[in-house]
């Protein structure tokens, strides 16, 4: 994967305002704010079409980027994105400010892996039912992973994975757990077919009759 997708220029911006925004828009321009670190709010515009390119990346999300803002640069994660609600064009960006020495929070999407070959899916009949699609984690940003996988094949049928149950990268927590037992949600569950627990039921029934 290139590394140009994880480094985009940007433009400080004092043209500020509703109006402003449009016209950077009607520009193939994109307003983004980027805060954090204990430094103030700067307001950037951004290449509409590098965004476009760039956010087609799922790791773009996740990974540390770095933003040239006129000539300096800065590293920084996406805390969120708007779009707009029909048209391929995003409208607005926030970017947070990355201290390498300090701990950040974002979530990271879940890969789940061997699921097509996994016994309990493949020989037994199940299908698995995904309960989440990324989980929110803690970690320097040097230790922050592009995603974090979860291994199907020795999950059995009518097994379930919960956030206690997944295998961290080195220096990465779950927030979640952190909270406490209550909140080790579900991550997957391999949960038997309709048909073939239906068709088990009757069985059992004739043999009892």
């Amino acid at each position: 994967m290139s590394e140009a997708i994880f480094n985009l220029e940007a433009q400080v911006r004092t043209d500020l305002g509703k109006g402003a925004s449009r016209r950077l828009r009607h520009a193939d321009k994109v307003p983004a704010i980027l805060y954090g670190a204990d430094k103030e709010p700067v307001s950037l515009t951004l290449a509409h079409n590098k965004l476009m390119q760039a956010q087609e990346f799922e790791a773009f999300y996740s990974h540390v980027l770095t933003l040239d803002v006129d000539g300096e640069k800065v590293e920084a994660l996406v805390k969120d994105m708007q779009r707009h609600p029909y048209k391929p064009k995003i409208l607005h960006v926030d970017f947070l400010r990355v201290d390498a020495s300090k701990a950040v929070h974002t979530n990271v999407p879940v890969h789940f892996i061997n699921e097509e070959t996994a016994p309990a899916i493949k020989t037994q009949g199940g299908h698995a039912e995904h309960h989440v699609n990324e989980i929110e984690v803690s970690c320097l940003p040097s230790q922050l992973p592009e995603f974090i996988e979860v291994d199907l094949t020795n999950v059995e049928l009518g097994q379930t994975l919960h956030l206690s149950d997944i295998t961290l990268p080195e220096g990465v927590s779950s927030i979640e757990l952190a909270k406490g037992e209550s909140h080790d949600l579900a991550v997957v569950t391999i949960k038997a077919a309709k048909g073939k627990a239906a068709d088990e039921a009757a069985d059992e029934e004739s043999d009892a009759e």
